[in-house]
């Protein structure tokens, strides 16, 4: 059943059967991020992370594009009191600006992105805050920021540079160039390239879905934190993730739904 948005002239939210669809809603402006935009997706987040019936989280965009970025005219307008606000640190050791992006992966729960038309600049970085990122043959993807003689700071050190080489990471960066699909996959930018990035979002959430929530949480917490760990303390880790999983009842369940041959009746994380 559809939640209520948190701003429902910029982003949607609907839930249904464990999976979260987050819509970006600004289609005449290609969902062009202004400040109602960025506070609307931080409260989205916010509103997916208090609810535990969320097993997975779609994020999309509504009309030509996924993003095309900053809404630059927006933004200028009122440049004295929008930068203070979008370089706030309540986010703990990120800014708003930051946040919009890495809230997506500060979730415990995968989230799928569905990305068609214009990807860039801030539109890229919020993409790369999600799991995983499937994409329209014919989207275009860029860092774009240079164009305006900006760094990328939308938690670029920590997507961009989780996905693609340093090396390729500052070519895009000193270029801001548009990278086509195929490309995009190959340098790591994305997953893989989708005729209908959407829909095959919704059925590779709904399998997500399917699976014991604890495990998959799980998972993306074991991804996530071990990278850069010495053999050591990655070995120590998966212990440390996979001993709440033994025998507790959703990995039982999961055992006897196989053993049985029907679907999984999983309980929701407290």
């Amino acid at each position: 059943m559809p939640d209520p948005s948190p701003a429902p002239h910029r982003v949607r939210i609907e839930i249904q059967d464990g999976v979260a669809e987050v819509s970006l809603d600004r289609p005449e402006k290609h969902n062009g991020l202004d400040v109602a935009m960025i506070d609307a997706l931080i409260a989205a987040a916010e509103t997916i992370a208090a609810n535990p019936a969320v097993r997975v989280v779609l994020l999309h965009g509504q009309g030509p594009s996924f993003c095309a970025g900053l809404d630059f005219p927006a933004f200028l307008a009122n440049a004295a009191e929008l930068i203070p606000h979008l370089m706030d640190d309540m986010f703990g050791p990120a800014n708003r600006a930051q946040y919009v992006s890495w809230a997506w992966q500060a979730l415990p729960v995968p989230v799928v992105a569905a990305l068609h038309g214009h990807v860039y600049g801030g539109g890229l970085q919020i993409a790369l805050g999600a799991d995983i990122r499937l994409v329209h043959p014919a989207a275009k993807l860029s860092v774009m920021e240079i164009k305006w003689g900006l760094i990328p700071d939308m938690g670029f050190t920590q997507t961009v540079l989780r996905h693609v080489r340093p090396d390729v990471a500052k070519e895009l960066a000193f270029t801001g160039r548009k990278v086509d699909a195929e490309e995009a996959v190959r340098i790591g930018l994305c997953t893989r390239v989708e005729a209908d990035p959407l829909a095959a979002a919704r059925a590779l959430a709904r399998e997500i879905a399917g699976r014991s929530p604890d495990a998959i949480r799980a998972d993306k917490r074991l991804v996530n934190e071990s990278a850069g760990l010495d053999p050591a303390a990655s070995f120590a880790l998966e212990a440390s993730i996979q001993r709440p999983l033994l025998a507790s009842p959703n990995q039982l369940e999961a055992v006897m739904a196989n053993f049985e041959g029907r679907a999984p009746q999983f309980k929701d994380p407290v």
